[in-house]
């Protein structure tokens, strides 16, 4: 089957260009000049006129929740999630239940995901105090590489012995799998929150988060994986950067990902969004997001991810101690991003780079991330329009809350094509479509 998408501004490797994509089949078969495509028979005819064309967005930090957590989340409502946002891949986190720790709860996931998922799906393996020797048996080309919570967060993975730790890194480089890495450390925490107890009661509101969570926990377990890093010459990628102070550890060998919610709030926004954006690490001042502003602009930030991790409204009950932390993100992370395009604080050109280009030079997927010749047809066509405003009836996830209601945007997501099928047109969804496996290393 042809399909032709004309009169689109393709936003890919640098370059906005007036170009045709022709797809055949699952493939990019060629791009075109606009009004220049090879004439002939296509089953659909994409009129793109007036949008952007981009790669479709690899989002390398999502927690869908299945197995175990399905009443908030499950890889079905989140992958179609994905969809309307224009992520047609996604690497999912090991925290589930029950955790994908060893080659069997790995193998259950991908099998779950080739029934459920509407888009492409990988997911990290759970690195853990003592399943390192396991790394050797993982098929390295099916997996974007370790997760390992040098903090405590959701779902009690926490790995902080420094024998634990080096076996970790070792096994990791050894097996070429890179590591992502969650890092807070867990001491300063704990001695932060007995303190914000001490002084404000057994659960401490909210705009406390940020404190007993602080920039100094960052810095410090940041630190240290760098140092084993280099040790080890295992490739670390930072999760969810979150301080101005961690960007000076980032060098050859060793890179970060800044996450949507980082990007957008400041702890100014605890006093309305409250525990909307409470989330691990936490939001902080603004001084902070405006380094990781910086930082995403020029080069220094690799990839944006969401650490899109739904939970109910009523888990988010509660203060500082009480409510769960994470946000469902991934549906509006294109657009917001976008939205951060109008205000001048980042090019399209580099939005495509964090969003689908690095992603898949970092984890070395093959053929997704950019729009070429022979690769896969993963695409997210997307319009700057009158300004809208998130609401609930919009929401894809199960959760059916955002921390982005009641904020106005100014582009939408027109289509997506996953594998060259065209799973949304303008808000209509192919509910019978399944994603791929995504493959790495080949």
């Amino acid at each position: 089957m042809k399909t032709i998408i004309r009169n689109g501004i393709l936003i890919n490797e640098g370059k906005r260009e007036a170009l045709d994509v022709v797809i055949e089949d699952d493939i990019i078969k060629g791009l075109y000049p606009s009004g220049n495509a090879p004439r002939g028979d296509y089953a659909e005819d994409v009129d793109a006129t007036g949008c952007m064309v981009f790669p479709g967005v690899i989002d390398s930090h999502v927690h869908f929740r299945e197995p175990g957590m399905t009443h908030k989340a499950d890889m079905e409502s989140e992958s179609r999630a994905a969809a309307y946002g224009g992520v047609t891949t996604f690497f999912d986190m090991p925290n589930t239940v029950p955790q994908t720790t060893t080659p069997e709860a790995l193998y259950e996931k991908q099998l779950l995901a080739s029934r459920k998922s509407h888009v492409n799906y990988s997911f990290f393996y759970g690195a853990t105090n003592s399943n390192a020797g396991t790394f050797s048996s993982l098929d390295i080309h099916s997996v974007p590489g370790i997760k390992l919570f040098m903090g405590s967060s959701t779902g009690n993975m926490l790995v902080d012995g420094d024998d634990a730790l080096l076996n970790v890194f070792r096994s990791a480089a050894q097996q070429r799998l890179p590591i992502m890495a969650h890092c807070e450390d867990t001491a300063i925490i704990n001695r932060n929150m007995t303190d914000a107890k001490n002084r404000y009661g057994e659960d401490p509101d909210v705009v406390h988060h940020a404190e007993i969570r602080s920039a100094e926990s960052c810095l410090c377990s940041s630190e240290k994986a760098g140092m084993l890093a280099e040790k080890t010459g295992a490739r670390l990628h930072i999760a969810h950067v979150t301080t101005a102070d961690e960007l000076s550890l980032l060098r050859d060998g060793i890179t970060a990902e800044a996450t949507v919610a980082h990007l957008l709030f400041s702890s100014d926004d605890y006093a309305t969004l409250g525990t909307r954006i409470k989330c691990n690490p936490s939001v902080k001042d603004a001084s902070h997001r405006t380094a990781l502003r910086h930082a995403v602009a020029d080069g220094r930030i690799s990839t944006i991810g969401t650490d899109h991790a739904p939970h109910t409204l009523s888990e988010k009950e509660g203060g500082a101690a009480k409510a769960v932390s994470g946000m469902p993100m991934v549906q509006f992370s294109l657009v917001a991003m976008l939205s951060l395009s109008d205000a001048g604080i980042l090019t399209l050109e580099r939005i495509a780079e964090l969003m689908c280009h690095n992603p898949a030079r970092l984890f070395e997927v093959s053929r997704r991330g950019f729009l070429r010749e022979g690769y896969k047809a993963d695409i997210a066509i997307v319009r700057h329009t009158e300004p809208w405003t998130v609401t609930s009836d919009v929401i894809q996830s199960k959760c059916r809350w955002s921390p982005l209601e009641g904020v106005t945007l100014s582009w939408q997501v027109e289509h997506t094509f996953c594998n060259g099928k065209h799973i949304l047109n303008h808000g209509v969804f192919d509910e019978t479509s399944l994603g791929e496996p995504v493959t790495f290393r080949q």
